[in-house]
């Protein structure tokens, strides 16, 4: 690892003068990763000040301010996360909403490439604005929202229940008409009854013209998810927890003979988009690993991030997508699920993606061959070849994670050059 500098300069044309190096920052050597473009192939990036100047192969370092050499690297848009729990509060009171048990973003998103997340439903009409002036906009990393059905949001199992607090005239109301840019969806979860919940946050849904997602487990008997994918939910619907494997709560996908249900199948060519969630308690190879051998592929990788599943299975983004790498995925499919695909779902095409032009939103991978270990929820593991580590991580331009220092001079050259 070493690292460019190039020195800047001024062409004089006439009396005009024309800055030469309109690169603030370009980074080369590297293999670019694009799904959305579909470039899979080494490219240099360039990037001035907040957004991406130009993908192009060979740009000359003599033309940048700043040139790092990120050869044997994987350059690839800043992930979306799109199942994440991060308002961060000190309600001892509350389960998720305001809550220890929810993250904040900054700590757990740069480290592993995250660049975008997304709350699913921590918090709901009553509290959002709450969680927006202590959370979202005090964090870096850009924070968008779905919006719980339940006004009170993530509060407590009990509250989540209450049918009297599912308003889908004020939650469309706030999306619409209050906070359009950062609320993206509506969030139908931990119910314990039948599809009441779920049909009102679809109106909600169908009032606000977003998608709803839907966490269909607790259920005693398990609820029919075949009549939730085909009856209740609407093309461009998520389904959360897609491999979680919980039988007497939760009717899962993959079933006791371990093969996928038809309907599933069905089910995903009619639109409905299935997320992984991985949480602290909604990931199972069981489901997994047959329903990839079968050809049931999720649509988005996503975390469940919070306080209970960061130090179980799940550990961070670059670990998650590294563990289906290693259940069969190539690094594009696993790139795809985590940037361009979660931007489509929540209807956020400037995200997950390196057009010139867009907020210079990027992460940077190195792939490390080795022996390794991968756990689900269940404490089972799987062993793999291969893991991702997070080199960079770049935010509106700006590096706020260097895992090697790569973008630091070294220390003695200080010193040489005071």
């Amino acid at each position: 690892m070493h690292q460019l500098l190039a020195v800047g300069c001024i062409v004089l044309l006439g009396t005009v003068p024309v800055a030469a190096q309109e690169i603030d920052l370009l980074l080369k050597g590297g293999h670019l990763l694009d799904p959305k473009n579909g470039i899979n192939e080494p490219m240099d990036l360039a990037i001035s000040g907040k957004t991406i100047l130009k993908v192009e192969k060979d740009i000359p370092a003599s033309s940048a301010k700043k040139t790092l050499d990120v050869s044997g690297l994987y350059i690839t848009p800043g992930l979306v996360d799109m199942h994440v729990h991060v308002f961060h509060g000190t309600n001892t009171d509350s389960y998720i909403a305001d809550a220890l048990t929810s993250l904040p973003p900054d700590g757990f998103t740069f480290r592993s490439g995250v660049t975008t997340v997304v709350d699913a439903g921590s918090s709901g009409w009553r509290n959002f604005r709450q969680f927006k002036e202590q959370t979202i906009d005090r964090s870096q990393t850009r924070v968008l929202a779905l919006l719980n059905i339940v006004g009170t949001g993530m509060y407590g199992r009990f509250e989540e229940q209450n049918v009297m607090d599912m308003n889908p005239t004020m939650t469309a109301y706030m999306i619409n008409r209050l906070f359009p840019e950062i609320l993206v969806g509506i969030k139908s979860a931990h119910y314990w009854g039948d599809f009441t919940q779920v049909d009102i946050a679809v109106e909600a849904g169908k009032l606000a013209n977003v998608p709803v997602m839907v966490d269909f487990g607790e259920h005693q008997p398990p609820n029919s998810i075949e009549a939730l994918f085909m009856q209740h939910l609407r093309p461009g619907d998520i389904f959360t927890h897609t491999f979680s494997y919980g039988p007497n709560n939760r009717e899962t996908i993959v079933d006791e003979n371990l093969k996928v249900k038809p309907f599933v199948f069905e089910a995903q060519e009619r639109g409905i988009r299935f997320d992984v969630g991985h949480g602290g308690g909604a990931f199972s190879f069981r489901q997994a690993i047959p329903a990839i051998e079968q050809g049931f592929l999720p649509d988005v990788i996503s975390s469940d991030l919070h306080k209970d599943s960061m130090n179980g299975g799940f550990k961070d983004m670059a670990n998650l997508l590294s563990k289906f790498m290693n259940m069969g995925l190539s690094l594009e499919e696993v790139i795809l699920r985590a940037t361009w695909n979660p931007a489509q779902v929540i209807n956020r095409e400037d995200l997950g993606n390196l057009d010139p032009g867009s907020e210079a939103d990027i992460a940077v991978f190195r792939l490390v061959e080795g022996d390794f270990g991968f756990q689900d929820i269940r404490r089972t593991r799987i062993d793999g070849n291969q893991r991702l580590e997070t080199e960079l991580t770049l935010r509106a331009g700006r590096i706020v994670w260097d895992l090697n220092g790569i973008n630091a001079p070294h220390w003695e050259t200080e010193i040489r050059n005071r």
